[in-house]
């Protein structure tokens, strides 16, 4: 098993590492380790440092080097979060004294995981860095349920969004966004969305159907996985009844309408036949 660390770093075995370091950002996927790539896996086997996001699973946290060691950098909304120039800081700091850095983020680190912002701030301080993807949590969630995020019959495209915007920032046009995807035939995907899926909800409504098919995916490919499939208008009262919460990722389409007919009473059914 690696070391753990809270946030720091122990003296290096040797005094001085005589190798250059270098810098890995790693998808480690929505949680299953068995949904990891194998470039990232031999990554993480090769790491002295891991840096690790909070939703990054133990197991996947286990397949490091026995003598690795690992740092918690945690970022999660409404919970204490490691300061972001720390995370970059403490990097840039480590590949400088020789470690084999493996910066760990769930999902991929180039949606929504700051992978940008971390990559700027080291090639800004002269550092080469490498990215391996992971698996979304998006992609996960919506395969887990069985169902396409695009399909020929309903869905031309797919749209990837926040639901979470950043301090000072209006956020997301959800009325344009629900118009367009209304218009244009796209899937949903939101992440980040619970805190504020009432307001999400209000906002689509005014340009997608009440009855449009929503499912709710929270610890999407883990064995604690729960979701709940609804219609757009029943969005937030199925969150409250279901007692869902974060990290779940919010699917909002017409690819989910098989899925929403298997979940209503055969009465229903029958009526609409």
């Amino acid at each position: 098993m690696p070391t753990n660390a809270k946030h720091g770093l122990a003296p290096s075995s040797s005094s001085t590492l005589a190798r250059a370091g270098r810098c890995t950002l790693v998808g480690a996927g929505p949680g299953d380790p068995e949904l990891l790539t194998l470039k990232a896996l031999k990554a993480i086997q090769a790491a002295t440092l891991l840096l690790v996001d909070d939703l990054v699973s133990d197991a996947i946290v286990a397949l490091a080097a026995p003598g690795a060691r690992v740092v918690h950098v945690g970022k999660r909304g409404g919970c204490q979060s490691t300061p972001q120039a720390f995370i970059e800081k403490l990097t840039v700091m480590a590949v400088q004294e020789g470690e084999t850095v493996v910066r760990l983020k769930g999902g991929d680190p180039f949606v929504f995981g700051r992978g940008g912002e971390e990559t700027e701030h080291l090639r800004a301080a002269g550092i080469q860095v490498e990215v391996v993807n992971g698996i979304t949590a998006g992609l996960a969630a919506v395969t887990s349920l069985g169902v396409p995020l695009t399909h020929r019959d309903h869905a031309h495209g797919v749209v990837f969004i926040t639901g979470h915007a950043k301090p000072g920032d209006s956020g997301t046009d959800w009325r344009a966004l629900a118009a367009t995807a209304h218009s244009a035939r796209l899937t949903l995907v939101i992440y980040m969305g619970i805190s504020g899926a009432r307001h999400i909800q209000d906002e689509l409504l005014c340009g997608l159907p009440a009855h449009t098919p929503v499912a709710v995916i929270q610890n999407a490919s883990l064995p604690q996985q729960r979701q709940a499939v609804c219609t757009l208008g029943e969005l937030q009262p199925t969150l409250e009844r279901e007692h869902l919460s974060s990290p779940s990722v919010i699917v909002v389409g017409d690819v989910l309408q098989g899925l929403l007919a298997l979940q209503q009473p055969l009465s229903q059914q029958a009526l609409r036949a």
